[in-house]
C-alpha cells in the first residue's frame, strides 16, 4: 500500500511541474434571472477536444488547458446556447461566471420555462450528462407530485416500488430487487439504518422538501461503493444559493379515517457573504399527521385430510401520531478559485406515537366427525391493547423515537494545472428507542369458533358465546427496545488527464475509502403480576370501537378492550402493588453487537475512444472485516453464553461502461458491472434461540456470504431540446450467493447436533420443531426491461400546449436456483423474493403561467415477498395502485396556493399467503387531504 501511495504522489508532484506550460479554466454556471445554480451543463472550449460538465453546484473545470486564447461554449437544455471568449495563461486559474438565459427557440417555436420545466431542465441535463445510467428528479419536480415524504417522491421515478407502512412509502425497491439489495445515501454519505435487525433505510424518516435532488444510479462505476446490485439513492440536501433565498411553505389537511388534522411547515433561509466566498443556507421542516388505520389479518393453515383454514384471525384498530421534524445546513467557503470547503450537517427526528386494539382468534383447530369432516370449531380469544406510559413523550401511546444525522466535511482541490485532489470525512448515526411501550392482554380460551371463509380474501372469524365477563388478564407488560448504527466514513480521490489516444480526452482517477460501522440492539422486557387481582373485563375501565366504517367491512367489529389510558396509567414500578418479572425469551435472542470495517480502493479510466464514443473501466477491491456478538438461549429464557465470530472476505469488482453520442440529444448507454449485497445483520449474528412452547428453533448464520452480481445493462436515450426525455434499455443481473429464509418444519434432535455440535439439544427425541435460518442461494437470475416518457405537450396547438405527461413502464422476471424446502428438496421455479414483474408511473399534468395541475398513478404488480417452506406457506405483497392529485395557482410572483389529494384509490396494504385469495393482511388508510401557501423570494 504505501509503495502505491508514494507512486500516486510522485506522479501527481511530477504532473504538477509538467503542467507549467498549461492552465486551469474554473468557473460557475447560473441562470441569468433566478441566479439559481445549473447543475449538467455542457462547457466545450474550442478549438481542441477539451469539454467538462458542471457539477451538483454548477461549478465546472478544465485541466491541463494548453496556454491560448479560446471560446468557452455552454450547452443545457431548455436554455439558449451561451459562448464567451477566455485567454488562459501558463500556471494560471482562469475563473469565469456564466448566466444563461431561460427559454429560447426550439425551431420555429419559442421556448416558455416555467418553473416546473426549470426542474426538469436540470435533472435531464444532469441525467444526459452523466457517464452512468441514471434517474434524476430535482426539488421542483418533487414539489410538484403531493409527497410528504422522500420515499413517496421516489416511486414515482422508472424501475421504482415501494413497500408501505401505515400508509407512506418505507422501503425501495428497484428494477424488481428487494431493499437489501439497494442503497441509500445522504450527499454521498450512507445513511445508517434505525431498523434492529436489518440494513433498510426508512424512507418515510425524511421529508421530501429537504431534499434538493434525488439521483438513483443503477449502474456503477468503480468509484462508488459497490453494496447496490438493484441500485443506489443519492439525496442531494440543499447547497448554498448564489444570492438572497427565502422560502417558506405552511399547510394544514385532513385524515377521514380518523377525521383528524394534519400540519405542515417549511423554511428556507440562505446568502452568501464576505464577497461571496462563504454561502449558507439553513432548511427546516415539521410534519404532524395524525391518523390510523383498520387491518384484517390472517394465518392459513391445511391439515392432514387436505382441508385449508384459518387457524388465526385478527382484528386491529390503529389509532397513529406521527411527527416529522427535521434541520439541515450547508456552508461553502471559496478559500480561492483553487480550493474550496463544504461543510453539511442534517438532523432528522420522527415521533411514531401509536395505539392498537387487537380482536385475535387463535389456537383454532377443526372438530371431525367419524369420517374425518369438520364439523365445527375450537379455539382463544384474545383482546390485547397496545400502548404507554402516560407522561408527555409517550402520551399513553407507543412511543417510536426515529432519529438520523449525518455531519460531513469535504474539499475541493487543484493542485497545479493536471492534478484534482478532494476528500471528505463523515459521521452518520440512525437510531430507534421505544421507551415504556405496554401491552395488556385479556384471554376468554376453549371457545367454539365460527368460521365463514365462502370469501378467503376477507376470511371471518367469530365467538357468538364468547361475553367480556369471560375474558381474564393473560399478560400485562412493558418493554424497552433500543437500536443504534453508527457509521463513520473517510474518503479521499485523485484525478489527472490520462489518454492514450491522441486528440482524444482521458481522465484516471485512484481513491481510497474506509467505512467503520458500529450496530447494537438492546431490548429488555418485563411481565407485571398486579398483586391486587384486576377482575375480568366487565369490571374494568374499557373502551368499545363498532364496525362502522370500519375499511375492511362493517362484519369486522373490533369491540370492547381495555383502555389506554388506564393501561399508561399504571404504577408498575410501584413493588407493592406490582410483582415484576424479567421474561428473557423476549429479548435475549434478539440482542446482539456488531462492527464492520470496510476499506476499499479503486482505479477508474476514462477514456474518450472517438468524438461520439467514451469509455469506462476499472476496478475496485472491498475488504469486509466483521465482528458479530449473538447470545445462545435455551429453553427460552436461559441465556447459556455467547456466540464471537470474526470474519473477513474480499470482493474484487471489475467494471466497463460505454457511452455513445449518436447525434447531441440522443445517447446510447452500455455498462457491464459488479456489485454485491451484504447480509442483514441478524441474518448473521451468530444467535442460536429455542421456544419449547412453540416448537420454534431459529438461529443466526455467519457463514452467509455476501450477494455477488454480475450486470449487464443496455439504455437509450432521446431527450427533447423543449426539456424532456424518451428512453429505454433492457439488463440481465446474474446473482451468485443470494440469501433467502430457509425453513424445515420437520426440525430433528439428529438435525441439531449435526448444525450445532457441542450445543445442549433443546429439540426432545421423537419430536419435530420448526427451524429457521438464512441461508445462501445458488443463483439467481433477474432480467427485464424499461421505457420512459417525460414531455411537455408544446407541439399541440393553443390552450393544449399546456399539458404535458410522465410515462414509465418497467417488466422484470426473476428465477432462483438452490432454495431447498424442509425436506432437503431443491424447489423448482422459484423467484427472487422482493421481484415485482410490473411497475408503472403515469402522469397528466398542466401549467400555464399561474396554474398548475397534475394527476398522478402508481402501479406495482403482486411478487413473492418470503419464502416459506413450501408454495402454501410463501407470502406475497399483493398488487397496488395509487392514484394522487395536486394543484397550485400563483396569486403573486411569490405566493402560491395549493391543494393536494393522495390515495384517492383508498389502496390496502395486503399480504396474501399461497394465492392471491387467500389473505394474510388487508390494512386500510383512506385518502387524505392537504391544503396551504408557499412563498418563494
Amino acid at each position: 500500500m504505501k509503495k502505491i501511495l508514494s507512486v500516486i504522489l510522485f506522479s501527481c508532484l511530477g504532473m504538477i511541474c509538467f503542467g507549467q506550460g498549461t492552465g486551469l479554466v474554473t468557473g460557475h454556471v447560473m441562470d441569468k434571472n433566478q441566479q439559481l445554480s445549473l447543475p449538467g451543463a455542457t462547457l466545450k472550449l474550442k478549438p481542441g477536444n477539451h469539454y467538462t460538465v458542471s457539477n451538483q453546484q454548477g461549478k465546472f473545470e478544465f485541466l491541463g488547458v494548453p496556454a491560448g486564447s479560446y471560446t468557452l461554449e455552454i450547452t443545457y437544455i431548455g436554455y439558449e446556447k451561451a459562448t464567451q471568449e477566455i485567454t488562459v495563461a501558463a500556471g494560471r486559474n482562469t475563473a469565469v461566471n456564466l448566466q444563461l438565459d431561460a427559454g429560447g427557440v426550439v425551431g420555429k417555436e419559442v421556448l416558455v420555462l416555467g418553473d416546473r420545466l426549470r426542474g426538469q431542465a436540470k435533472a435531464l441535463n444532469q441525467q444526459k450528462n452523466n457517464p452512468n445510467i441514471t434517474n434524476i428528479v430535482s426539488a421542483d419536480q418533487i414539489g410538484r407530485f403531493p409527497d410528504a415524504n422522500v420515499g413517496d417522491a421516489i416511486k414515482r421515478i422508472p424501475g421504482i416500488t415501494m413497500q408501505n407502512d401505515q400508509g407512506e412509502a418505507r422501503n425501495i425497491i428497484i428494477r424488481g430487487l428487494a431493499p437489501e439489495l439497494n442503497s441509500v445515501m445522504l450527499n454521498g454519505d450512507r445513511i445508517p439504518s434505525a431498523e434492529g435487525d436489518n440494513r433498510r433505510v426508512q424512507m418515510d424518516l425524511i421529508p421530501s422538501d429537504m431534499v434538493q435532488t434525488i439521483e438513483v444510479n443503477k449502474t456503477l462505476t468503480p468509484d462508488m461503493d459497490a453494496d447496490a446490485i438493484g441500485g443506489a439513492v443519492n439525496l442531494v440536501t440543499r447547497a448554498a444559493p448564489n444570492g438572497p433565498r427565502l422560502s417558506a411553505t405552511l399547510s394544514s389537511g385532513f385524515n377521514p379515517i380518523r377525521n383528524k388534522a394534519l400540519y405542515n411547515g417549511s423554511l428556507v433561509l440562505g446568502n452568501r457573504f464576505f464577497n461571496s466566498k462563504l454561502g449558507a443556507v439553513v432548511s427546516a421542516s415539521y410534519n404532524n399527521n395524525d391518523y390510523g388505520s383498520d387491518d384484517v389479518e390472517a394465518v392459513w393453515t391445511k391439515d392432514d385430510f387436505g382441508n385449508v383454514y384459518t387457524e388465526e384471525v385478527q382484528v386491529r384498530k390503529y389509532d397513529v401520531q406521527r411527527v416529522r421534524r427535521s434541520l439541515s445546513a450547508a456552508l461553502d467557503y471559496k478559500i480561492n478559485p483553487s480550493n474550496t470547503i463544504y461543510l453539511n450537517a442534517m438532523y432528522n427526528w420522527r415521533d411514531d406515537r401509536e395505539n392498537r386494539y387487537r380482536l385475535e382468534l387463535k389456537d383454532i383447530e377443526p372438530e371431525y366427525d367419524a369420517n374425518d369432516q369438520i364439523t365445527g370449531y375450537t379455539g382463544s380469544l384474545s383482546r390485547e391493547t397496545k400502548g404507554g406510559i402516560d407522561n408527555n413523550r409517550n402520551r399513553n401511546r407507543r412511543l417510536e423515537d426515529q432519529r438520523v444525522q449525518n455531519y460531513s466535511l469535504r474539499g475541493e482541490h487543484l493542485l497545479g494545472s493536471k492534478v484534482d485532489l478532494d476528500w471528505a470525512a463523515s459521521f452518520s448515526t440512525a437510531s430507534e428507542h421505544r421507551p415504556n411501550e405496554r401491552y395488556i392482554e385479556y384471554e376468554n380460551e376453549d371457545q367454539p369458533i365460527t368460521l365463514n371463509l365462502s370469501d378467503p380474501r376477507y376470511p371471518f372469524a367469530a365467538a357468538p358465546d364468547a361475553t367480556t365477563d369471560g375474558f381474564v388478564l393473560n399478560t400485562l407488560s412493558e418493554n424497552n427496545d433500543y437500536t443504534r448504527e453508527n457509521e463513520l466514513g473517510m474518503k479521499v480521490n485523485l484525478r489527472f488527464p490520462l489518454s492514450i489516444l491522441p486528440q482524444q480526452k482521458g481522465r484516471l482517477r485512484v481513491g481510497a475509502r474506509l467505512r467503520l460501522k458500529d450496530k447494537k440492539r438492546e431490548n429488555s422486557f418485563f411481565e407485571y403480576e398486579p398483586l391486587t387481582p384486576f377482575g375480568n373485563m366487565s369490571a374494568m375501565p374499557t373502551v368499545n370501537w363498532s364496525g362502522d366504517n370500519f375499511q375492511a367491512g362493517n362484519k369486522y367489529v373490533p369491540g370492547t378492550f381495555i383502555s389506554n389510558k388506564f393501561l399508561g396509567s399504571q404504577p408498575l414500578g410501584n413493588a407493592s402493588l406490582f410483582e415484576p418479572k424479567d421474561e428473557p425469551s423476549e429479548y435475549l435472542a434478539v440482542n446482539f453487537k456488531a462492527k464492520e470495517t470496510i476499506i476499499a480502493g479503486y482505479v477508474r479510466w476514462d477514456q474518450d475512444i472517438t468524438a461520439k464514443l467514451s469509455m469506462i473501466a476499472g476496478l475496485r477491491f472491498e475488504n469486509t472485516s466483521i465482528d458479530y456478538k449473538g447470545n445462545i438461549v435455551e429453553e427460552e429464557e436461559e441465556l447459556a453464553g455467547q456466540r464471537d465470530v470474526q470474519n473477513s472476505y474480499l470482493n474484487v469488482l471489475p467494471g466497463l461502461s460505454f457511452k455513445y453520442d449518436v447525434t447531441n440529444d440522443f445517447i446510447l448507454r452500455l455498462a457491464a458491472t459488479t456489485s454485491i449485497a451484504r447480509p442483514n445483520y441478524y441474518d448473521i449474528t451468530p444467535f442460536v434461540s429455542s421456544i419449547v412452547e412453540d416448537e420454534e428453533l431459529t438461529a443466526g448464520n455467519p457463514q452467509l456470504k455476501a450477494a455477488y452480481a454480475w450486470n449487464l445493462d443496455l439504455m437509450a436515450e432521446h431527450y427533447f431540446r423543449s426539456v424532456g426525455i424518451i428512453s429505454g434499455g433492457i439488463f440481465y443481473k446474474n446473482i451468485s450467493d443470494f440469501i433467502y429464509t430457509y425453513s424445515d418444519q420437520q426440525y430433528s434432535t439428529e438435525k441439531f447436533d449435526a448444525d450445532f455440535p457441542g450445543l445442549q439439544n433443546p429439540v426432545p427425541s421423537g419430536d419435530r420443531w420448526t427451524y429457521k435460518q438464512a441461508r445462501n442461494g445458488d443463483n439467481v437470475k433477474v432480467y427485464g426491461f424499461e421505457v420512459a416518457v417525460q414531455r411537455q405537450l408544446d407541439f399541440l396547438p393553443g390552450f393544449a400546449k399546456g399539458f404535458g405527461v410522465y410515462l414509465n413502464y418497467t417488466y422484470t422476471e426473476s428465477s432462483a436456483d438452490g432454495v431447498y424446502n424442509g425436506d432437503g428438496e431443491k424447489r423448482t421455479g422459484v423467484t427472487l423474493p422482493g421481484t415485482a414483474p410490473h411497475m408503472f408511473n403515469a402522469s397528466l399534468s398542466f401549467e400555464n403561467s399561474r396554474f398548475t395541475a397534475r394527476l398522478s398513478g402508481n402501479y406495482a404488480a403482486a411478487y413473492l415477498d418470503a419464502l416459506g417452506g413450501s408454495e402454501f406457506d410463501d407470502s406475497y405483497y399483493d398488487q397496488q395502485f395509487f392514484l394522487d392529485a395536486n394543484a397550485s395557482y400563483k396569486l403573486t410572483k411569490q405566493l402560491r396556493m395549493f391543494a393536494e389529494a393522495n390515495n384517492l384509490t383508498n389502496q390496502p396494504l395486503r399480504y396474501y399467503q399461497g394465492i392471491s385469495s387467500r389473505t394474510m393482511q388487508a390494512e386500510f388508510y383512506r385518502p387524505r387531504y392537504n391544503v396551504g401557501f408557499k412563498f418563494d423570494l
